[in-house]
């Protein structure tokens, strides 16, 4: 259960969310008839260990929603108390993601990580913030609000959400705690105006660390969350704790040294991903690399190629990693197989 009230989601997320937040996408057994705890206590104990402040509990792959909420209460129990569950309100229609979040409040999350369904389409800015508004009515826990170009909200304007849709969201919800700002991708201006308009009342998050390092050095920025960090090991949070201690000499430094993995890792995008729907396959891999438990996805999953794979290993060489040489087929069995 959240130790917060509805009314304090803003000052919890002020106060708690100081950092990374990276993602954890579920194992599963060798036979993808059951969630792996084993896999899934690895991950978040690794996340912990690599300085991240919460992870976000992927829900866009093939999980059944009780075996998710069990996903979570593993999560939770192995994070403690100060290494933060978010959910994944990725659900099929309002009525299941409010269901899904009173049950991901009860199974120990601690803050909501808002998206919209594929099959939402709303004709006007109203019915956006109608969906908004009566999801945040119907859970107590803080949510992040995800401007962002998958929900094919830019028919309506280019910024996804704009800024005056935002301020009657944020006016009436007031567990709308943080606005992971990535409108109009890709651009730092939903960041900057978001900053302007509303820093001092939400946290404003920067999920893109390409973004994140140089603005930062600007202005304050408390939170990148939620993204594939982990991809970097424990490299962002280390640099965001540089930053907040006003080393931006050595943070500097350490965004070029990742520059080579930024610029290979980007170029793979167009690849690896499509149709407005992440690879999760992808984003396991990535952790994969850096010592997170890999392992097999169910169908229906995005797939990933030899030649994907092996441009993610030679990028984080390039940036000086030591990533270990292993067969691309361990990555399909995972470190904790079951």
């Amino acid at each position: 259960m959240s130790t917060y009230t509805k009314s304090e989601s803003r000052a919890w997320a002020r106060e708690n969310l100081i950092g990374a937040v990276n993602c954890t996408i579920p194992s599963f057994t060798a036979d993808l008839r059951n969630i792996n705890e084993a896999g899934i206590r690895h991950d978040i104990a690794l996340a912990k260990e690599h300085g991240f402040v919460g992870s976000l509990a992927i829900g866009e792959v093939s999980i059944t929603p009780d075996e998710y909420i069990e996903f979570i209460r593993i999560s939770k129990d192995e994070a403690g108390d100060n290494f933060f569950i978010c959910h994944h309100a990725c659900f099929n229609t309002l009525d299941e993601n409010i269901e899904m979040a009173q049950r991901a409040q009860a199974a120990g999350a601690d803050f909501i990580l808002l998206t919209y369904p594929p099959n939402f389409y709303p004709e006007t800015e109203g019915e956006v913030f109608d969906y908004t508004t009566a999801f945040a009515d119907a859970t107590d826990l803080a949510i992040i609000m995800f401007p962002m170009t998958i929900w094919n909200f830019s028919r309506l304007h280019p910024s996804d959400i704009p800024t005056d849709l935002t301020r009657r969201i944020i006016d009436a919800a007031d567990n709308i705690a943080v606005i992971k700002a990535e409108g109009g991708y890709p651009n730092i201006m939903n960041a900057v105006e978001c900053h302007r308009l509303f820093g001092d009342e939400v946290v404003i998050s920067v999920p893109i660390e390409g973004d994140l390092i140089p603005l930062s050095q600007l202005v304050p920025i408390q939170l990148s969350a939620t993204s594939d960090h982990e991809y970097f090991g424990p490299m962002i949070p280390r640099i965001m704790k540089l930053i907040r201690d006003g080393d931006y000499e050595k943070a500097t430094e350490l965004y070029w040294k990742l520059h080579p993995a930024r610029v290979a890792k980007n170029a793979l995008f167009a690849t690896v991903h499509g149709g407005s729907v992440l690879n999760r396959m992808g984003w396991k891999y990535q952790g994969w690399l850096q010592g997170y438990n890999g392992g097999p996805l169910r169908m229906p999953t995005m797939r990933l190629q030899d030649k994907q794979m092996h441009g993610y290993r030679a990028a984080l060489l390039a940036a000086g990693f030591d990533i270990p040489d292993e067969p691309l087929k361990d990555f399909f069995i995972g470190r904790h197989p079951a």
